[in-house]
């Protein structure tokens, strides 16, 4: 599989500066980011959830989970079986944090603000991007809220 051509027609488009890194095949957001050399912190992992019933694209960082609660009372995780159709050109786990991009509104984590660049795996177990924050922010419009925790 390789990086959706939506993705990069996106990024290219609005004339974003990124980076394409290329790294052995891997499946957990903390795996990737050892690989990828940059701290859990900045490598943002997308979560789907389902929120009164309409799926929703959590962005945060490698290190940290979603806690549901602070979604709301009717938050649940999403199964692959509810979401894999609505990323037709993504390996499952690879979407990246750009829910317009599939009709999903996207929610970040207050934590991944922090940083000037982020991380996220651009459609494959093998490919990932680099790009600044504020670029980030300004494609993907998403709503900023606090929602991770870090694992016990």
């Amino acid at each position: 599989m390789k990086i959706p051509a939506r993705l990069i027609d996106f990024l290219n488009q609005h004339h974003v500066r990124y980076g394409v890194l290329h790294h052995p095949e891997a499946f957990t957001a903390q795996e990737l980011a050892a690989i990828e050399g940059v701290k859990g912190r900045r490598h943002a992992k997308v979560v789907i959830v389902k929120r009164d019933g309409a799926l929703l694209m959590t962005v945060l960082p490698a290190d940290r989970r979603v806690d549901l609660d602070k979604l709301g009372p009717r938050a649940t995780l999403a199964t692959e079986a509810e979401f894999k159709t609505q990323f037709p050109d993504c390996a499952v786990g690879t979407m990246p944090p750009f829910g317009c991009l599939y009709n999903i509104p996207t929610l970040v984590d207050q934590s991944l603000t922090e940083d000037a660049d982020i991380v996220f795996e651009a459609g494959t177990h093998t490919d990932a991007i680099k790009m600044s924050y504020a670029d980030f922010a300004r494609l993907a419009q998403p709503q900023v809220a606090e929602f991770a925790v870090k694992p016990r």
